[in-house]
């Protein structure tokens, strides 16, 4: 009985490890969209194109009638 159940696990584990690796493999592509991403809004920032507010947007300045 215990062999069977070796035999059981092993069948298993070669299902397992296929399930493992599209996940390894998901996962490696969610970091490199990720770190692609993070890039181009250090690109951005250094052109000045991304923060065009200075500040909190709901801050007053000091030309505000308030």
């Amino acid at each position: 009985m215990k062999s069977d159940d070796h035999k059981n696990r092993a069948a298993k584990g070669g299902a397992h490890s296929k399930e493992a690796e599209a996940k390894r493999q998901r996962l490696a592509k969610n970091l490199r969209d990720n770190l692609q991403r993070r890039k181009q809004q250090m690109r951005a920032r250094r052109a000045g194109a991304a923060d065009e507010t200075s500040g909190l947007p709901a801050a007053k300045t000091d030309e505000s009638q308030d």
